[in-house]
């Protein structure tokens, strides 16, 4: 839910001037991502792929390790897997920013808290 709510506030879909082809967007910064959680068995059974580029090299993370090492990465995984796969989604992915604690540099910007 987190990260269909945060991928529809960065493509600008809830805004009136909202077009596919462009970015009408805002920037978005997720804090707290350590205190995320799964329902249901995923938090067991989810992984999380990558590749080194190697023959052989692909390797498997579950959930649990991947929330000890970089739970940041857990919320852009998500976010990811929502936004277009072109040029105009590496901008739209660009503006989001995730922090594992609620510690922020993005104070001086004046950001407007969104509740989900």
């Amino acid at each position: 839910r987190l990260a269909s709510k945060v991928a529809k506030i960065l493509i600008g879909k809830g805004k009136v001037a909202y077009s596919p082809n462009q970015d009408h967007g805002d920037h978005v910064i997720v804090i707290n991502a350590e205190k995320i959680k799964l329902s249901g068995k995923k938090p067991e059974t989810k992984q999380y792929f990558r590749h080194s580029r190697y023959p052989g090299g692909g390797k498997f993370r579950s959930f649990k390790e991947q929330m000890a090492q970089n739970p940041a990465e857990v919320v852009r995984h998500a976010v990811y897997g929502m936004i277009p796969k072109n040029a105009l989604g590496r901008a739209i992915y660009a503006k989001l920013h995730v922090y594992a604690g609620a510690e922020h540099p993005h104070a001086a910007q004046m950001p407007k808290t969104v509740t989900l």
